[in-house]
């Protein structure tokens, strides 16, 4: 496996918790990629437990809201993993902050082959959160990998239809989805010609006063001291009145539905 280089002082966006022990882990999936992931064990625990791996949104670190989620559901008395991707924050790959929906599945698969293993955690009950778009990597894994018993997607975010017919429907014609593949394939030509990556817009910085809803729904998690980070992607459930990003960290208003994603897991985790 790579010689990661990883940030052993706490430095997530959200506050420590006295009920787990966290450590910093490696493990590597089956493109040779090795991975950087955050372990919480709930505190005095012992014998075989029910383990989870989280991950996402698309883009984000796991010092953000996959900790968050992981920290809080090892508080539940689960053991977490959470990871970041290929290409992405303390995790091996290059070129990085590139995505691949065939390898960040795998990322998943490989972080359940790394949880199937220790000696802490009962195989045969392990799942998987998904936030945003990482919640479409979730299904994926669980579809394709029978030792995951149960999976979330939450806040799932559906890339696929957003990179086809842009935001809205709004690009929902024929014509446009033609004129998106001339220009992503044209700066593929770029991009070899100059031997480096364009990456995407991101989040946009400053906010236009105009922006749509969503951008700046995105701008007041990824921008501000509620969610940034230097390093920084089965069942419906209808959190009303809260936004996306209020399922990244809470939003302020307890939003992330805790008690619900124990009572699934401790119930197909059995």
């Amino acid at each position: 496996m790579q010689n990661l280089q990883l940030t052993q002082e706490w430095d997530k966006i959200f506050p420590q918790s006295d009920k787990v022990d966290h450590s910093k882990v490696t493990f590597h999936n089956r493109y040779g990629i090795t991975l950087a992931a955050d372990l919480y064990v709930p505190k005095n625990a012992s014998g075989k437990l029910a383990a989870i791996a989280v991950s996402g949104p698309f883009g984000a670190v796991k010092e953000q809201a996959s900790g968050f989620y992981a920290q809080t559901m090892a508080e539940r008395g689960f053991l977490t993993l959470a990871f970041d991707p290929s290409f992405t924050g303390e995790s091996g790959g290059e070129p990085r902050y590139m995505a691949s929906p065939d390898i960040n599945t795998e990322d998943f698969q490989a972080a359940v082959d790394y949880l199937s293993c220790r000696d802490d955690v009962d195989p045969e009950r392990i799942g998987i959160i998904g936030i945003c778009g990482w919640g479409g990597m979730a299904l994926n894994a669980a579809a394709l990998d029978t030792r995951v018993k149960a999976t979330v997607a939450s806040t799932m975010y559906d890339m696929t239809r957003v990179n086809a017919k842009g935001y809205f429907d709004a690009e929902d014609s024929a014509e446009a989805r033609h004129e998106k593949r001339l220009a992503l394939n044209a700066q593929r030509t770029e991009d070899y010609k100059n031997g480096s990556y364009v990456r995407a817009g991101g989040v946009v910085d400053p906010l236009p006063e105009d922006a749509p809803f969503f951008v700046k729904d995105y701008y007041d998690y990824y921008k501000t001291d509620r969610g940034y980070h230097a390093r920084s992607l089965k069942e419906l459930l209808i959190i009303s009145e809260a936004v996306h990003t209020d399922l990244y960290d809470g939003g302020g208003k307890n939003a992330i539905p805790f008690d619900k994603l124990e009572t699934f897991f401790t119930t197909y985790l059995k």
